[in-house]
């Protein structure tokens, strides 16, 4: 097949984006595929502006790609690098070359890769990708709205309350102390503040709307964090993540060797099978149709809470959903082909 893996773009994920896609894209490879790899937003262009044998040199034509930083990225920056100056989302030849592809692997993360757009805008273009569709990526792309799904399907999640930005003079108070302040709609944990008083609070307020005009307030629950992928309907086995320091952040998420990851996690059966029935009611209560992963956390009364729904999961070295296929004999190159089989039937509707 010819395969296009897109990444980049311009989320606080970007550069997370980046690995994943270059995980994928030797996958694949690795399989026989013609895989490019591309940057939706700088896009691909060359002396002659000629894509009509893109899939012939995908190795030369492919971004290359570096390390996770330790922080995100500078997207003022990458906006400024972009050849044309362009307002379009899209960079040059990313929908002519998208519109070539037998099917496009969706590498994206976070903002305009796991709200919607994109997808939306490829259902309009004809072009067939991975994941889930643009409705469902929206829903769950906002942590706000999506615990209202989790209430409503009766998943468990902490209590807490939505703010925009017009509010943040006078903002609403917290239930209690100590609470998590967090943007709506980010990953990768990037502006996510644990706070202990006030003044603390107002200060994770400031640091949350420098990402975002909407942030989410919650209880802060005190435990241990787990995650759970879910391929069509079905749960895969639970991971634990134990950050050595700290809570499971930007840096604790990517640095090698900063948190232990257990799949299958030490947990009683009951708490196990109950944890994973309820990654597949938030499947359920969101109307997601592929893939994707969704994270708890259990406090010391085995109470479970559900976080967040993740549409498109990571998937660099050390990802948890890779981790978790493993575990019931999916490598990874399996499991990226059975990620694009899967995504293919939507299309046979």
């Amino acid at each position: 097949m010819n395969i296009v893996v897109l990444a980049g773009g311009l989320s606080t994920e970007r550069d997370v984006s980046f690995k994943s896609g270059d995980m994928v894209c030797k996958a694949l490879r690795s399989l026989g595929h013609r895989v490019l790899l591309l940057d939706v937003f700088l896009g691909y262009h060359d002396t002659e502006e000629d894509i009509s044998d893109i899939f012939e040199h995908t190795e030369e034509a492919s971004v290359e790609v570096s390390d996770i930083p330790d922080t995100a990225p500078d997207i003022a920056a990458v906006k400024a690098s972009r050849a044309d100056q362009s307002d379009c989302f899209f960079g040059p030849n990313v929908i002519a070359i998208c519109r070539k592809a037998d099917v496009v692997f969706m590498a994206l993360h976070g903002e305009n890769g796991e709200n919607g757009k994109v997808q939306a805008a490829f259902d309009l273009f004809g072009i067939r990708y991975t994941g889930n569709g643009y409705l469902s990526s929206a829903i769950a792309m906002d942590k706000g709205i999506s615990k209202e799904f989790f209430k409503s399907y009766g998943v468990p999640c902490p209590q807490g309350f939505s703010l925009s930005v017009e509010e943040a003079d006078a903002p609403r108070q917290p239930l209690a102390y100590p609470c998590v302040v967090k943007p709506a709609c980010g990953g990768s944990s990037i502006g996510v503040s644990i706070v202990h008083n006030e003044t603390e609070y107002k200060k994770a307020l400031a640091d949350a709307f420098v990402w975002e005009d909407q942030v989410v307030i919650e209880d802060y629950i005190q435990g241990r964090e787990f995650s759970v992928g879910v391929i069509e309907g079905k749960a895969l086995p639970v991971i634990e993540i134990a950050p050595i320091q700290g809570f499971y952040d930007y840096k604790n998420k990517y640095a090698a060797g900063s948190a232990v990851e257990t799949c299958p996690a030490d947990l009683p059966a009951d708490i196990t099978a109950q944890m994973q029935r309820y990654a597949e009611m938030v499947v359920e209560a969101l109307g997601l149709e592929t893939y994707s992963r969704m994270d708890f956390l259990l406090n010391e009364k085995d109470q479970i809470f559900c976080l967040e729904a993740n549409t498109l999961p990571g998937m660099t070295p050390t990802s948890l959903l890779p981790q978790e296929a493993a575990v019931i004999g999916v490598d990874f190159p399996a499991l990226c082909q059975q990620i694009i089989d899967i995504s293919l039937k939507r299309f046979e509707k």
